[in-house]
């Protein structure tokens, strides 16, 4: 059982954001923060927003919620599209109305590029991933000089946004200069105004390798017996494989397999192959580019005492 804090908390424009790789325990964890500390969960997950994807995207059961609401799952059908721009949208909505009813908002997830973009208040839609002239000035700067150069290029105007910027998070370097040549202005003062000035601790979860890769075997074979299959043959006979929704790991692997093209060993090998692979990338991108304070439950379980007491200090 875990005891709430008691006494009062300071939660408006608190963020708890946990991130890291897949089967490392994020789910597990973002409910005894939320338990703990009066909070609720958005999900930062592209493909738990749809209905009937379960099993394949690891989407936690309603029996499993423990009480905790949890926002921006099942709310999108297989068919309709779900975007990054959409995900900033709603979850700004979803944090404001934690806010105001005195709760604490914990985005959860392994999405790097959704959660980044909500972090560094990414205005999207408008000219931030277009190419540049001065981008591509800077990309070839990066490649002549390196990546500490280009950090120290920002650190000489922005020290504010250096600061707060790892020195290989080239791409967000990259747009804070850009941004700085374009317009005159500190990136830091345009994203301290974009992200409303929310406070975010971004915790992340993470193992020794190979244990985390025997996890994901686990966590496949355990999700091919609750029915991924069944799951994976209605997105195939739903007709359209280009969409979003049916181009996640552990749906696509099948399809040839119902087309014949291989057998089923092989498609369960695919998908414990790119489930790897995926967790791999998941773990550079939130070490390159985002700022996070790393632990080892499966470890070193006694971590999560560390945790608590950081997430204590800033709500």
């Amino acid at each position: 059982m875990i005891e709430p804090v008691k006494g009062v908390i300071k939660i408006k424009n608190k963020l708890v954001v946990i991130v890291g790789p897949t089967a490392v325990g994020k789910t597990d964890l973002s409910l005894r923060i939320a338990q703990k500390f009066n909070g609720e969960v958005i999900s930062g997950d592209s493909m738990q927003v749809y209905k009937g994807l379960d099993i394949g995207t690891a989407k936690i059961k309603p029996t499993e919620m423990q009480g905790i609401k949890h926002h921006l799952i099942d709310c999108r059908e297989v068919n309709e599209r779900w975007s990054v721009a959409e995900f900033i949208s709603e979850a700004k909505q979803i944090m404001a109305d934690c806010w105001q009813r005195g709760k604490l908002p914990l985005i959860v997830g392994g999405t790097g590029f959704y959660v980044q973009a909500l972090l560094d208040g990414y205005q999207l839609g408008q000219d931030n991933y277009e190419e540049t002239e001065i981008r591509t000035e800077l990309e070839e700067y990066v490649k002549a000089h390196g990546t500490q150069a280009l950090w120290q290029q920002l650190a000489a105007v922005d020290a504010k946004a250096a600061a707060k910027i790892p020195v290989n998070n080239v791409r967000r370097v990259i747009r804070a200069l850009e941004v700085y040549r374009k317009t005159g202005k500190l990136f830091s003062s345009q994203e301290d105004e974009a992200q409303n000035s929310f406070e975010p601790l971004v915790l992340g979860l993470t193992t020794e390798r190979t244990v985390l890769y025997e996890r994901i075997n686990h966590r496949v074979e355990l999700m091919l017996a609750d029915g991924l299959e069944a799951e994976a043959r209605s997105l195939y006979e739903h007709g359209n494989l280009e969409m979003p929704a049916a181009l996640g790991i552990g749906y696509k692997e099948f399809y040839p397999y119902f087309q014949g093209e291989y057998s089923y060993e092989r498609a369960v090998e695919l998908i414990k192959r790119n489930s790897r692979r995926y967790a791999k990338r998941q773990l550079t991108w939130f070490r390159n580019k985002m700022d996070v304070k790393w632990f080892d439950l499966i470890e070193h379980p006694q971590q999560e005492a560390a945790i608590m007491k950081l997430i204590e200090e800033v709500v």
